[in-house]
């Protein structure tokens, strides 16, 4: 195993043919900020451009995945390979393994939604409380979360903002193993490690293959995203949810 930084928010560690990648920002639940971004955007070109990286796995630590955006700071702008976080718009030619404890909300949970496999423990909890906060899910979510959940669940997580548990979250299909709690990420090692014992070209281009087909929509998804976010950009609820978030209140909704 090596160790690495790619900043002040992210470090990586070579396991063989995998890298880990942690998000390290315990003080904020990890959210994300331009410093993170480039992190993860310097980590991930690692992943795509090293041969000897067959796979990646994506972490927190043990009280949080990610809380999202941080909204206070901002989460810098998008990167060119990566788009927002570094992260969202990437075209991957590594599989990677997002590895959950604790919270995964807003673009927390959209960055799991962009991994192609997801191991959590039972203290994860997944959510898109952007419509509390007065904002959208501008991310991926609005058309990539009900692809592995029901349409009526993603609809239920888009509208009320309440969070869906590991249990019922593996039960749906969002999970592909769950875990005792502190164990995510040596599973999501272990996982990894399967992967890297067949051949690195057929499963890149196996996943790559299965990207397309399943992508195909997304332009239509990421056109629709920018219709709805443009229309709360110019709202005062946007104004009102990030004030009353920030000041730790109830927001004053106008619905203008």
């Amino acid at each position: 195993m090596t160790d690495g930084m790619t900043g002040t928010r992210v470090t990586t560690e070579r396991h063989g043919h995998v890298l880990l990648i942690r998000m390290t920002r315990p003080d904020k639940r990890n959210a994300v900020d331009a410093a993170m971004t480039a992190g993860l955007d310097e980590a991930l070109n690692t992943l795509d451009d090293d041969p000897d990286l067959w796979c990646g796995v994506l972490a927190g630590d043990a009280t949080a995945f990610s809380a999202g955006t941080d909204l206070a700071a901002g989460s810098g702008g998008p990167t060119p390979r990566g788009g927002n976080y570094g992260v969202v718009r990437r075209d991957r030619r590594r599989p990677l393994i997002a590895a959950v404890e604790g919270v995964a909300y807003g673009g927390g949970f959209e960055i799991v939604l962009a991994c192609d496999m997801v191991v959590a423990s039972t203290t994860a909890r997944f959510g898109l409380p952007e419509v509390a906060r007065g904002l959208v899910a501008n991310c991926g979510a609005l058309f990539r979360a009900p692809r592995p959940l029901p349409l009526n669940i993603a609809k239920q997580l888009l509208v009320t903002g309440r969070p869906l548990d590991a249990e019922r979250a593996y039960t749906l299909g969002l999970v592909s193993e769950l875990v005792e709690p502190g164990g995510a990420e040596a599973a999501a090692l272990a996982l990894a490690a399967a992967v890297c014992e067949n051949s690195p070209l057929a499963v890149s281009v196996s996943l790559r293959a299965l990207e397309r087909v399943v992508s195909e929509p997304d332009e239509r998804g990421w056109n629709a995203t920018e219709i709805a976010s443009a229309a709360i950009d110019r709202s005062a609820d946007r104004t009102e949810g990030i004030a009353a978030f920030l000041e730790k209140r109830p927001p004053r909704w106008t619905g203008r």
